[in-house]
């Protein structure tokens, strides 16, 4: 595996912006991952319930709404 390390110059507000976006991903992660857990196994939690759950999330909650509905499709990443 090949591992690039790069140093970004970036703006204060830029790395707020970064860690915000950071911390939202993992909290739909978290969220989808406890779905899927506490569901039952005749309830068929997929990718395609993901991501609606995380349109559910989105509507429930403002600063998840603040990203775009692809990264937030591509947060849960939870593979079956």
């Amino acid at each position: 595996m090949i591992v690039l390390e790069m140093k970004a110059v970036v703006k204060p507000s830029q790395c707020s912006a970064i860690d915000e976006a950071i911390r939202t991903v993992q909290f739909i992660r978290n969220k989808a991952l406890r779905l899927w857990m506490d569901a039952k196994r005749e309830d068929k939690i997929d990718k395609y319930s993901l991501n609606k759950y995380c349109a559910v999330l989105a509507k429930h909650f403002k600063f998840v709404d603040t990203l775009n509905s692809t990264a937030r499709q591509a947060s849960p990443n939870v593979h079956f």
